[in-house]
């Protein structure tokens, strides 16, 4: 059962990347080999595939806050940064045609980022 419990945990660890049909054939193995009763091959896989989802999430949100951490320190601007310069782009734009004496309408409006 020692042997049994290393092959699930080494492959509970790599169910990162591995599907449930995946999953499912190695079980299916080990039962053909006798390594695990039958009535707890869908046990194993069920928990062995709920365990998989949860290592992606805690994957996906390990990189996600490194590329956010890499971003910041490279001081790439985020959307938030964007909106507010091209707000502050068009109060200045507003400003400059007051001074000109033109009316804010005869100015152009930059079109709107939908991203």
């Amino acid at each position: 059962m020692s042997d049994l419990l290393k092959k699930a945990i080494s492959l509970g660890v790599g169910l990162t990347i591995v599907s449930k049909e995946k999953v499912e054939k190695v079980v299916d193995d080990l039962v053909k080999r006798g390594e695990l009763a039958p009535s707890e091959s869908k046990a194993l896989v069920e928990r062995l595939v709920e365990r998989g989802d949860e290592e992606r999430g805690v994957f996906k949100s390990a990189v996600q806050e490194q590329v956010q951490r890499v971003l910041k320190e490279l001081k790439v601007p985020v959307q938030e940064d964007i909106t507010r310069l091209e707000s502050r782009i068009a109060q200045l734009e507003g400003r400059v045609a007051e001074l000109e004496g033109k009316s804010p309408q005869e100015t152009t409006v930059p079109e709107q980022r939908t991203e």
